[in-house]
């Protein structure tokens, strides 16, 4: 199961960017023969492509995080830190912003074939979207195309691409990076290219004459092809070509094997002499959903760490291991219920005529009767007793503009307590002419036992105010899926977005209009407005307002409800060292290479 998309962005403390390495010695690989580990996380990857709307969760970022190395990464305070042992990136200008990037001569994939401009520009074009089809839509599936950054063609020249944006952008510095390989997705697409060379020239050729017939298949190839539950680096697909193009990675390991809702394993690359060396040859991130089984694996041995959604019992068990540690704290992600605008349900105005003021009611009433008061009292404070609620769909609390936003975004419409709230519903529906029963169709990731938990507990809280709460959760999270779903079937969905940056922006690929993230299909022009302009404003005082005028009216449409900042644990084997949470996904997977057994750190 899914536990958290990925949002590239939270609101926070602005992160120094540190460089890790300017003059690095000659690399020295610390990989001891024969070592390997298992760690569990409540999903496994099902995609090698995180950057394609259907592959852009956490449990699929893990491994490829693992494999890979980039520009940049956030260690555990967080801060920003450079990998410049793979390549650097510098602002040319100002006006336009304009940034090269320079990938180092030593950087190979596993195949031994250079990383290089043609990769870059294969996540260039993918990312900001710069072909789309007939009806408009995107050619390249990405998770966040932005193609209202950047529209002119990059310029690239071996292993350095330079591109301009066509405007100001704040979070530039995190807005790129290398993805899949161009030549590996050119060959899935187009088997009879077996030259890796030739695969990247066609392709940048393509991209430079606007050749959209030729792309068509490689962006079939980059949307579809890198899904994969059941395979290994060597089997062949007589469709496909090779699948060691899917596996394809830059960094310290490689993909070995991959089965079915059961495991990852990776093995050290060879080629690898850009950054910190790793110290197993091996790492297994096997999938274990029920936490208290990831637990007893600890304990028994199986794996060597695991991390999970807590809850009291879960802590209690977690400090009963024999020979184990752990730790906690609040992540970059929080829990939040969207509700869905277009469905026919409920919340959709179509449902009442076309009335959006009764659908608004309806909204507002099911918003409030969702028992937050008692979800934070009974599942999270008994992990942290200084939780609070969330009351912010921007800016994570502690924040330095938290306290302002909240105090003015209207938020405290949700305000009082949990019967409170109820009796407010009531009314709410009554003065609409609403009548009950209220049928919802409430999804949640099936086998999350905390959401099950926070499911029971809205279904006795709304069915009070007349809700009748249906639960249609499902494992596999199709309502984020298009080919699946064209329109969300439920009417409510909880889940977490989970942050990989301290950006200020990104947050419109969730709310704005027509966003690939959006499942709601919830569309304001005020909120459109105030992102794409909180994308260029440097003034922190003048971006709180952007960010205080985006929450007003979210808050006042009744699109979406934060509940609780996500409390984090983690815990492994004594004999496992260098372990160290991150607040930030990929969580504690942040620091794998320093990951040693614990003789042998000592």
């Amino acid at each position: 199961m899914k536990t958290k998309r990925i949002l590239a962005s939270v609101a926070a403390v602005g992160a120094s960017v540190i460089v890790l390495s300017g003059c690095a010695l000659p690399y020295q690989s610390q990989v001891i023969e024969g070592t390997s580990i298992s760690v569990a996380w409540n999903d496994i990857a099902s995609e090698f492509n995180s950057a394609s709307a259907s592959g852009n969760n956490v449990a699929n970022s893990i491994p490829l995080y693992i494999a890979n190395s980039g520009f940049n990464y956030y260690n555990a305070t967080p801060e920003l830190l450079l990998q410049e042992e793979f390549g650097t990136y510098e602002k040319t200008s100002d006006e336009p912003l304009t940034v090269k990037y320079t990938i180092n001569d030593a950087v190979t994939w596993s195949d031994g074939v250079a990383v290089d401009g043609a990769d870059m520009l294969l996540s260039w074009v993918a990312g900001f979207g710069f072909f789309k089809n007939a009806d408009d839509s995107y050619l390249f599936l990405h998770a966040a195309p932005r193609d209202d950054l950047a529209s002119t063609i990059p310029t690239v020249d071996g292993k350095t691409l330079e591109f301009s944006y066509d405007k100001a952008y704040v979070d530039w510095e995190i807005n790129f990076g290398v993805g899949v390989s161009a030549h590996g997705t050119v060959m899935m697409a187009y088997p009879e290219i077996t030259d890796p060379a030739e695969a990247k020239a066609k392709f940048i050729e393509a991209v430079m004459t606007g050749d959209e017939a030729w792309l068509a298949p490689v962006a079939v190839a980059w949307n579809t092809g890198y899904q994969k539950t059941d395979a290994t680096a060597e089997e062949t697909d007589p469709t496909t070509g090779s699948l060691k193009n899917l596996f394809l990675s830059n960094g310290p390991y490689r993909v070995e094997e991959v089965v079915t809702d059961d495991h990852v394993t990776l093995v050290a690359n060879p080629l690898y002499t850009w950054g910190p060396s790793p110290k197993y040859e091996r790492i297994t991130i096997r999938e274990i959903a029920d936490p208290t089984a990831a637990v007893q694996a600890v304990d028994n041995g199986d794996v060597q760490a695991a991390s999970g959604q807590p809850t009291a019992d879960l802590l209690a068990l977690v400090q009963g291991l024999q020979n184990g540690s752990y730790a906690g704290g609040d992540e970059a992600a929080y829990e939040h219920v969207d509700l869905t605008f277009n469905n026919g349900g409920p919340f959709d105005p179509a449902t009442y005529d076309g009335d959006a003021a009764k659908a608004l009611a309806v909204r507002q009433a099911f918003l409030l009767t969702i028992p937050r008061d008692q979800i934070l009292e009974t599942i999270i404070k008994p992990l942290n007793e200084n939780a609070q609620l969330r009351n912010s769909l921007l800016t994570i609390p502690g924040s330095p503009n938290y306290e302002a936003i909240v105090a003015a975004n209207g938020s405290d419409f949700y305000s009082g307590t949990d019967a409170e709230r109820v009796e407010k519903a009531k009314g709410i529906l009554a003065d609409a002419g609403i009548k009950a029963p209220i049928d919802v169709k409430f999804w949640y990731p099936t086998g999350n036992v905390r959401r099950q938990q926070e499911l029971e507990l809205i279904q006795a809280n709304s069915l009070q105010a007349g809700f009748n709460v249906i639960d249609t959760s499902e494992p596999n999270w199709e309502f984020t899926d298009p080919s699946v779903y064209e329109i969300n079937p439920h009417d409510a969905v909880i889940f977490a977005w989970s942050s990989t940056s301290l950006a200020i922006t990104g947050n419109d690929q969730q709310y704005g209009t027509g966003k690939p993230s959006n499942f709601q299909d919830y569309s304001n022009t005020t909120v459109d407005e105030n992102l794409s302009a909180l994308e260029t404003e440097l003034d922190p005082a003048k971006q709180v307002e952007l960010q205080t005028a985006v929450e007003a009216a979210l808050w006042g449409d009744a699109a979406s409800l934060p509940i609780f900042q996500f409390p984090g644990l983690t815990w492994w084997d004594n004999g496992l060292a260098g372990v160290v949470n991150n607040p930030l996904s990929p969580n504690y997977f942040w620091n794998f290479w320093e990951w040693a057994p614990a003789a042998a750190a000592q």
